[in-house]
């Protein structure tokens, strides 16, 4: 008997049991469903990841720690005494090395780095402008190498920097700081307020106190103060592609350094930095420049490192989705299973005069077998085109909830994993099939034929 037509026959014999059928169908359809959406979230997910990365990261700039730990999670512990690197406790009990002065000014050197820009420490005590209140502030520096959204106003182009007279502020703060909108604050001046308490030793105090001066003493307890003034040159706001709306002024690098140097004059923080972000040079792979400067002990992770961090996350997730569906599928396979016994059960009369007209059993046991597989494949069609109806529908919806941008979505559905995966269920259900058709192919064709 040829194949064709026992898969057109069991076709048949599953149009005998239709309402059967459907009900076991709908087993398989809610973990074909689930791995659907799963498979759609992910490639959706990665795609968005992808994008985040190249519309606003630049592909040839590194991040370099003097801790490599920094990138392997933070975790980390003692670390041995070296006077010239400087050593910093965080709250969680873990000491990170710093970059010195010394090392970025050894890595700019390099003749593959176009330039390294230090995160410099601003312990600026408010932001403020003519008229309106003090409000707290975190300044970094502009990051030329990430593409922004501009709200108002303009930013320079990729790796060129803003002046030192320039800052972009986030849009947070334009009502905050009195601005009528966006537009309005573009040219306005803001200024940052530091305060230092200087570094006063013993030995001066007893001195002022000796020469009885009071005014000497003053002098040397006394805050020093800074205000520096900006341009608002743009109104920075999230970015469709952005994993979280930045709440930090943005200032030059010169700017930053200078306010770092007077806030950090006479600390331990002084000409320290955790973090530095180089740019490699045009033409020269930023992996072949990590693995040197791994080499040399530095921490480097590059903008590749980073997608592959999000991927694997991504890959978890989806993962753990793909899970849940897996124990749908379990659970539709004993279905399978119940459903075929009962099927050859009800049809013993029927199989015996299939073996008695010359139908051999392996024959009757592909039969079977094939109607398990069309139950996989009807399950995993409804499945998979009802997770795709839902998933065309709910796209909008969740592009705009998430703010994930227009262009982009979270649920893509490409065919071809859709395909694998119902020809993978009918091939799951051919197994849960096996053991009801081993017994249909065993059964006695005399003693099937005398059942009532």
């Amino acid at each position: 008997m040829k194949t064709t037509d026992i898969i057109r026959r069991a076709g048949r014999s599953l149009k005998h049991a239709k309402a059967r059928t459907i009900l076991t169908s709908l087993a398989i359809a809610v973990g074909a469903f689930t791995l659907t959406i799963a498979l759609a979230a992910g490639e959706g997910a990665r795609e968005y990841a992808n994008t985040l990365l190249t519309t606003n990261i630049d592909p040839q700039v590194l991040a370099i720690a003097k801790d490599p730990s920094l990138f392997q999670g933070g975790k980390t512990g003692p670390q041995e005494y070296n006077p010239d690197s400087s050593i910093v406790a965080r709250p969680n009990g873990a000491s990170v090395k710093q970059l010195t002065q010394a090392d970025i000014d050894a890595i700019a050197k390099r003749s593959d780095i176009a330039s390294i820009t230090p995160t410099y420490s601003i312990n600026a005590q408010y932001i403020t402008r003519a008229g309106q209140k003090k409000y707290t502030v975190e300044a970094t520096t502009y990051d030329s190498g990430v593409t922004q959204t501009v709200l108002a106003g303009s930013l320079p182009p990729l790796r060129t920097s803003i002046t030192n007279t320039q800052i972009a502020l986030p849009e947070a703060y334009v009502s905050l700081l009195g601005f009528a909108d966006d537009r309005a604050a573009i040219g306005q001046t803001v200024t940052i307020h530091l305060e230092r308490t200087p570094s006063v030793t013993q030995a001066q105090i007893q001195q002022a106190i000796a020469q009885n001066d009071p005014a000497a003493l003053q002098a040397l307890t006394a805050k020093q103060v800074e205000d520096a003034n900006y341009t608002v040159v743009a109104i920075v706001g999230k970015s469709a592609t952005a994993l979280t709306a930045t709440t930090n002024v943005q200032i030059s690098n010169d700017s930053a350094k200078a306010l770092s140097e007077f806030s950090t004059a006479g600390t331990p923080s002084y000409h320290q930095y955790t973090i530095a972000t180089a740019s490699v040079k045009a033409g020269i792979d930023p992996a072949v420049v990590k693995k040197a400067l791994v080499a040399e002990g530095y921490g480097v992770q590059t903008a590749k490192d980073l997608q592959s961090l999000l991927f694997t996350i991504v890959n978890t997730l989806q993962g753990i989705v793909i899970g849940f569906g897996v124990l749908a599928l379990i659970t539709s396979v004993f279905g399978i299973i119940n459903t075929q016994y009962i099927s050859v059960l009800e049809r013993t009369r029927e199989i015996g005069l299939m073996k008695a007209l010359g139908m051999r059993g392996r024959h009757v046991s592909r039969l079977f077998q094939f109607e398990a597989a069309w139950i996989g494949f009807l399950g995993g069609v409804i499945g998979s085109l009802v997770a795709i109806i839902a998933g065309l529908a709910l796209n909008p919806w969740i592009t705009s909830t998430l703010s994930l941008g227009d262009g982009n979505v979270l649920l893509i559905f490409q065919p071809i994993p859709i395909i694998l995966l119902i020809v993978v269920l009918m091939a799951i259900a051919m197994l849960a099939g096996y053991f009801p058709a081993r017994k249909a192919a065993r059964l006695d064709p005399i003693e099937a034929l005398r059942t009532e």
